[in-house]
Order: structure tokens, then sequence, then C-alpha cells
């Protein structure tokens, strides 16, 4: 098969808004991809490759301009051949292999080709083809039920060995995917809570209400003495987290997969501020001085048991099991399981009291949704925030000049488009902030002006508003209300910041 066949599909996908559409087209070609392609077709049709790191950057690209073919020729076999090359490349000498590589490559592409690349190796390749599309188009060309397919990508952490699975094995190697101690899985997700009353309106008195920390997700795999542990992106962070591995593999099992967030705490047991925490996840060697604390409110498997379709109260009995002895029960997440109303408020209080975001309130007869943001979950915190990713900055004035200070703001398409804007804000940055950005988002750079930068949709922010409003100034028809930064989210990526619906959802009677 050659790049050309993606390019095309991927032109298709982009040219339309509808899903049944986008997910015929992308069957289609998957029907005619060859065993050992179907994996790199899969993940480039879903903006990324299959080797998650290769050491290219805008920077080395913009410096490489070959000769375009005049005609395809391309495969995707060599170019996910020469893909895998980069990403073993390394040490002395590998920046000046790493052009060698990209400009021999770039040298057999055609100028669309050459596009297609630049953009899918910077990550800019936004088509339309969401993860969720994507397993669509699997389960139609393998001619497997879409529930099947999207239990198995759950499961196995990977859409391309899903599409692998079923267009190899039919619906049997699916059904035989299970969850495997040491592969993570997906995490379940919190959909926002207009209120701590509405949410428990909407699922009931049969939930839970737990405090939302101000810290990182965590999944933590143990199989004997092996512990280890992955953020929410299922990146491995294990060796710089060795006191959540001593405490994981002290508790009373042989094996366990464990849902929960850590974070950094004072002396008087408040939360640090949350760079605190995540500067732990930066390097391969952890800071003596930041230690981490675990909370752990969900239990997926312990001791040869998968407890993920059980509902979520078979998995707290399991967990308060695992955790009941008075050594481990500070790793618990704190919260009451069927609270009354002033049970529950009085949750919100105390997590804001000790200085956490607010509460999750979970439904007690729900099974564990892997990378689902459903109803089922709802945070409730008392300030409403957004992850927006950052589309550009504009240089300070007076106090600021020479800063890059008003941060652009926009909002997911879940379409799989560009980000649409809907604000900008300079409120909420300490010097250390504008020090960092001015620093940082050059780095990120699409483009440079005069006014300032405009940024590739890599770096994900947290940002408070006191709402939104109509606005016909912004794409999107809303824009953001007192907005300001709160902190930047390097454990979230642009796939993972609110969309323009949910942000349409705060108007006001919206």
């Amino acid at each position: 098969m050659l790049l050309s066949d993606v390019l095309a599909v991927s032109a298709a996908v982009a040219a339309t808004r509808s899903r049944t559409a986008k997910a015929a087209a992308i069957a289609a070609l998957l029907r005619e991809a060859g065993d050992d392609e179907v994996r790199p077709v899969t993940a480039w049709l879903s903006g990324e490759t299959l080797q998650a790191r290769l050491g290219v950057g805008w920077r080395t690209l913009s410096r490489l301009t070959p000769e375009p073919a005049a005609t395809p020729a391309l495969t995707v076999t060599a170019l996910d051949r020469t893909l895998t090359d980069l990403a073993a490349t390394g040490g002395p000498g590998s920046t000046s292999r790493r052009e060698e590589l990209l400009g021999a490559l770039l040298a057999t592409a055609t100028l669309e080709e050459q596009r297609f690349l630049f953009r899918l190796l910077t990550g800019e390749l936004r088509q339309g083809a969401l993860e969720g599309v994507v397993l669509d188009a699997v389960a139609a060309a393998a001619g497997v039920p879409a529930p099947l397919v999207r239990r198995s990508a759950m499961l196995s952490g990977s859409v391309p060995e899903t599409a692998a699975t079923a267009l190899g094995g039919g619906a049997e190697a699916l059904e035989a995917t299970r969850l495997q101690v040491g592969r993570p899985v997906h995490p379940m997700l919190a959909s926002p809570g207009s209120s701590l009353d509405a949410a428990l309106a909407d699922l009931g008195t049969g939930v839970t209400v737990e405090f939302k920390l101000d810290g990182a997700r965590i999944q933590v795999h143990r199989d004997g003495d092996d512990v280890r542990v992955w953020t929410r992106t299922l990146r491995e962070v294990t060796d710089a987290v060795p006191e959540l591995v001593d405490r994981v593999r002290a508790l009373p099992c042989t094996t366990a997969v464990l849902d929960g967030e850590t974070l950094a705490l004072d002396d008087d047991g408040r939360p640090r501020p949350f760079q605190d925490t995540m500067s732990r996840f930066g390097s391969d060697a952890a800071d003596a001085g930041v230690l981490l604390s675990p909370f752990f409110f969900d239990l997926l498997h312990v001791d040869g048991r998968d407890l993920l379709d059980e509902p979520l109260s078979v998995r707290l009995d399991a967990l308060a099991g695992l955790l009941a002895a008075d050594a481990h029960a500070a790793l618990r997440m704190p919260g009451v399981r069927s609270p009354s109303p002033e049970q529950a408020a009085g949750v919100l209080d105390d997590a804001l009291a000790a200085g956490h975001e607010g509460v999750v309130v979970k439904a007690l007869d729900a099974a564990y949704a892997a990378g689902r943001r459903g109803r089922a979950w709802q945070k409730v915190k008392p300030v409403h925030t957004l992850d927006l990713v950052v589309l550009g900055a504009e240089w300070g004035y007076g106090r600021r000049a020479g800063k890059l200070s008003n941060i652009h703001l926009g909002a997911r398409d879940p379409h799989g488009g560009q980000p649409v804007m809907v604000g900008k804000t300079f409120k909420g940055m300490t010097d250390a902030l504008l020090d960092w950005q001015t620093e940082t988002f050059p780095g990120h750079a699409r483009e440079q002006a005069d006014w300032g930068v405009l940024l590739r949709p890599e770096l994900v922010v947290e940002i408070a508003l006191d709402g939104v409003q109509r606005s016909p100034r912004y794409p999107g028809g809303v824009a953001l209300r007192f907005a300001r930064v709160l902190r930047y989210r390097p454990d979230k990526t642009p796939a993972e910041a609110d969309t323009i619906d949910g942000v349409r959802a705060l108007l006001a009677g919206g």
C-alpha cells in the first residue's frame, strides 16, 4: 500500500463532518491494508505514530527541504521502517543521523506527502479521525460489533493493536482480550457536574462521594514484587516514584491493579502546589525533597480476580478489604458511601477545607467504563474550570514588557478539527510563569510576529472562569468570562482538553 492511499483517505475524512462517512472511508482503507500495514495505517489516521518517541521536532524538520518526488512511490511499510529507525537512533551523532534518515525519507515523498509527514511528525495532524471514529471503522472493516472493538481497545490500551486483532482474528480474537496485569488500561473519566445537588439528583441515593484531589492520576499494577506505575496518559513513571512502589508492594496481595491519584503534601497534610507533584514525573530520578502520597479509589483486579465489569459497590468492598489494615488505611481516598444530602455536603466542605478541589460523585451500580467520560462519575468543584489549548501569546506591556503574556485559548473540536478559539487571558500569571512562557513558547511556535507568537496546539492550560457568554467575536460563538490561569497541565494532551460543546454547555440555561 502506498502512503498516497492513506493521504487520499485522510483528505476525505477531513472534508466531511459526517461520522458515518469518516468511518466508512477509513474502513475501506483498512480492508485493503496488509497484515503488516494495519497497525501503522490505523495509528497515522489517528494522528499518531506507532513509535512513541522519534526524537524529531519542528526545528529539525524545518531545516530539511529536499526536492519532492514527482510521483507517489513511498510505501506504508517503508515509512514505518524509517520511523522505527528514527526511534532507535540515539547517542553521539544521533542528530545528524536523524537528519540523514529524514532527508532520505522526504526525498522519496511528493509535496503533499511531505506536508502530511510534517504534520504527522510534529503532532499537528488534525483530520477529524478521532479515536471513536477509528474504532467504528475498525468494527466495520472487520465485520464485528463496535462495543467489542471498544472494549478490546480499552483493555489493550492501543487502537492499532486492536485493529490488528480485529482484522486478523475477528470477534473471537477480540473476545479473548483480557485485562492483563502489567499492561495499563485507559482510565475511566468523570464529567463536570454543575453542583453537588444536581449530581445527587441525577445519580440518586446509590452513590459514593469522594474527595477530588489536586493531584495526578495514577494506575498501579502489581505482579508479585514487580510494581509498575502509569499516568493518565499511560506513560510509565515507575522509576520516578519509588515511594509509591514501596507502598503498593507492602499490600497483602500477589497481583493487583489500582486506580487513584497522587500528590505532594506539606507538613500539615495540605496539598503542595500542583507543579511540585508534576515535577516528580519530569525526571528519571526521584526528588527526595518532594514525596508523593497515593490515594486509591478503585480496584480493577486482585489476586486473579478481574473486577472491571463488577459494579462500583463490589469494587469498593474489595478495595476496603485490601486496605483494611491500619498500616494501609491512609491509602484510601476519603469519602462517604450512600450519604444523606447533609453528609454529602459535609464531604465537600471537608475536601475544600483540606485544600482540595472538590468531590466526585459516583454511581455505585456502574461498571468501570475505561476511557469513557460518562455521567456515572461527576466531579463537582466550587469554581468552573476548563482545560484548554494554548493557541498563541502576545508580548506584554509596562511591567510585562519583554514577556509573552496574553495567551489565546482554544477548546477542542469534537469532530477532530483545529481547536476553536474561545478567548484570551493574562490574569493569574506569576512572574515565574511569565518567565516560563517566554522561555518555552518559542519552542512550540508555528509562526512568529511583532505582536507575539502563534503556537502549535500542544500545550494544555487549566483556566478558572466565572462563566461563558455568547459572542460573535470568536468562531465558536462563545467567549470566556473573567478567565484566569490556574496552572499548565503537562499530564494532559490536547486530545484531553475540554470540547467546544462543553464550553457552550456553560451558557446560562444552556
